[in-house]
């Protein structure tokens, strides 16, 4: 009996034991599972649009990258820093945003460049080719949108202003000389091309000239007029290469006299023989005329028309007769046997310039 009460107290102390030990094993598994949920974290990736979220008991986002295997390219994206220890108390989030290429074709050479830009301006911003300020850009606008592959040319522009001049040139003033004879000229005034400059705005693409535009222009000297003059007095080259200047000519019939009593009716002795109406003494080269058609006094030079007789030449008209009337001249000679058979004979009288 004694024997059987020592058996049960030892199974109930054993049974104590087992009890206490499964109630520290349940208290220690508690008070585990406690500090783990304490150290795990919330993770949320956004990797270009696709959304990967996990719980870790990793450190940094650079852990969960590599726990996940998601690599992060040099030209990509992250909205935190990799190596940013991640946070327990609240969700840790990271946007990836990855680079695509776009080729840019520029100084006639394409390079490749990876961006994560948003726009073909903003990407050019950090491009190690890059449109200048006068430059156009082919293949998109600056505010569209980056794709991936996207082909760019930019085409230089470039703006300079280039400066030339041309001559201007004179004009020829022709003026009369009433001292020059007709048909003869001189050069009064020399004429003197003018300088006229022109400045351009030139335009090139790529090195080629693509455009040219006149910005202003600016006479750095006047042109100098030449002046010509020309001579207005009529002239007569006469047989024996005389000029004879005159105002006038006129085609008339022409007799000749001499001083006899045949034909003035006055013989030597006579106080007026040899005296013409002017008072002149009659002599070659005093003619008589009809004054209502050149007056007395007047100056000329008288060309003999038959080709065969020699001309008067100067004379001046000094006489008048009853018979000389209208388009009649008569001249003088000294020989009463040359008047005689003289006739009449076709003249052209010419009125003397006596400037």
């Amino acid at each position: 009996m004694l024997i059987f009460v020592k058996k049960i107290k030892r199974f109930f102390s054993l049974k104590r034991h087992l009890l206490l030990l499964a109630l520290a094993a349940a208290v220690s598994s508690v008070a585990g599972y406690g500090v783990f949920s304490q150290l795990e974290k919330d993770v949320v990736i956004n990797d270009d649009g696709s959304v990967i979220t996990c719980k870790t008991m990793k450190n940094t986002f650079e852990q969960v990258l590599d726990q996940l295997g998601i690599e992060v390219g040099e030209h990509d994206f992250t909205s935190i820093p990799p190596d940013t220890a991640l946070d327990t108390t609240k969700p840790n989030e990271l946007y990836i945003k990855r680079a695509v290429p776009v080729y840019i074709t520029a100084d006639n050479k394409t390079t490749e460049v990876m961006t994560y830009k948003d726009t073909v301006e903003e990407m050019f911003r950090d491009s190690p080719v890059r449109p200048r300020s006068c430059d156009r850009v082919v293949g998109a606008a600056m505010t569209d949108s980056i794709t991936s592959g996207m082909e760019l040319s930019i085409v230089r522009v470039s703006e300079r202003y280039v400066s030339e001049t041309e001559e201007i040139p004179f004009e020829i003033q022709r003026r009369p000389n009433r001292r020059m004879d007709e048909g003869t000229e001189r050069i009064f005034q020399p004429g003197q091309e003018g300088v006229l400059q022109k400045v351009y705005k030139v335009v090139t693409e790529d090195g080629a000239e693509v455009a040219k535009q006149l910005v202003r222009e600016t006479i750095l000297q006047n042109p100098v007029n030449m002046i010509v003059e020309y001579g207005t007095v009529l002239n007569h080259i006469t047989s024996r290469g005389e000029v004879v200047r005159y105002t006038k000519v006129m085609d008339m019939r022409a007799t000749a006299y001499t001083a006899s009593l045949k034909d003035t009716g006055k013989a030597p002795g006579h106080p007026l023989f040899g005296i013409t109406a002017t008072g002149m003494k009659a002599r070659k080269g005093v003619i008589a005329v009809d004054p209502k058609v050149i007056p007395l006094h007047t100056k000329m030079y008288v060309e003999i028309l038959d080709g065969k007789t020699p001309d008067y030449g100067f004379c001046i008209a000094g006489d008048v007769g009853s018979a000389i009337k209208g388009d009649k001249i008569d001249l003088y000679y000294d020989s009463q046997e040359y008047v005689d058979r003289f006739g009449i004979k076709k003249v052209r009288v010419y009125i003397l310039d006596e400037q």
